[in-house]
């Protein structure tokens, strides 16, 4: 799944020389919590967000740090600041350095950025012109939507077996040499042994992602790793 896949391409935007109660006025109308800015030419050069507006000095939320952390700023970066807080143009206020995607961009690249920087949104640029944003209601969206359509489909026995030993032969934790699975009817039952019990639950979540799969029966024993004791499975249905 790329960018073009889930971006929302009717993009709300702002001029950089628009007023700051201009954005504000229009982030409430359309009940958004960001704006990407633009020249004039309609090129994206900057984005301005909620955050970019919680320090201000007109809400008495501007900072006030101490003496000695103005003096290691120095003149320039307090000159910055103070530009941020007070500014009334949104290019004095909006961030510059901003995140984008292309169209092309898988979208799990698009959440690595989002984790990485602590961003809500990604604009999809064709060059320096906007065509789109990707937020993170967007990849909500694309996610339901994966889910009802992964839903439609359910799966035979057969299939839903070979999906779990696939799915067990990719991951990493998964305890592919000691544990067997049987389907019958829709109903998923692991057997064996495994090491650590966590690994017990994420069997079961990767057995009930499967469509067609109506319950899990869990018949896995427990090994202590430092004694060796062997815990008996408790007949633990899912």
């Amino acid at each position: 799944m790329k960018a073009r896949d889930v971006m929302t391409r009717g993009v709300v935007t702002i001029e950089e020389d628009a007023s700051i109660l201009t954005a504000i006025r229009l982030m409430l109308m359309k009940r958004i919590s960001g704006l990407p800015v633009t020249d004039a030419g309609g090129h994206l050069v900057g984005i301005i967000t909620e955050g970019d507006l919680l320090r201000r000095v007109e809400t008495g939320t501007k900072v006030r740090s101490p003496r000695w952390i103005e003096f290691l700023m120095g003149p320039g970066a307090l000159a910055q600041e103070y530009v941020h807080e007070t500014g009334r143009k949104v290019r004095e206020v909006m961030t510059r350095e901003v995140r984008t995607a292309t169209e092309d961009t898988p979208v799990d690249k698009i959440v690595d950025l989002m984790e990485r920087y602590g961003i809500k949104r990604v604009p999809v640029v064709s060059g320096k012109t906007l065509v789109g944003i990707v937020t993170r209601a967007n990849l909500i969206r694309a996610l339901a939507a994966a889910s009802l359509k992964a839903s439609d489909m359910p799966h035979g026995d057969a299939t839903i077996r070979e999906k779990i030993l696939a799915g067990m032969d990719r991951e990493k934790w998964a305890p592919r040499a000691s544990v067997d699975v049987a389907v019958h009817d829709g109903v998923v039952t692991f057997s064996g042994a495994i090491f650590d019990d966590r690994v017990r639950e994420a069997l079961k979540v990767m057995a009930e992602n499967i469509p067609g799969v109506k319950r899990v029966q869990d018949r896995i024993a427990l090994i202590e790793p430092m004694s060796g004791t062997v815990i008996e499975p408790q007949g633990q249905t899912g």
